[in-house]
């Protein structure tokens, strides 16, 4: 059986989507993916990624707000 747990949710201030995100472990074949949903509104986006590409996008991201926060 597949399991969902909830890692972190909030709220974007300006644009006020809604980002979730969540840990799958599937249970065929053990693999554990992060799941970024997005809701705007009525519309969701929904990315499932492998921990290498998540740890990718988390230094770019980071990256990027370090150099427009000047740190």
């Amino acid at each position: 059986m597949t399991q969902i747990n909830e890692i972190e949710k909030f709220r974007i201030p300006l644009g006020g989507q809604e980002i979730e995100l969540q840990q799958i472990d599937f249970a065929e074949g053990g693999m554990s993916m992060l799941r970024i949903r997005i809701r705007e509104g009525k519309r969701f986006t929904i990315f499932d990624i492998d921990p290498v590409t998540a740890g990718q996008w988390a230094d770019a991201m980071k990256n990027w707000a370090e150099s427009v926060n000047g740190k």
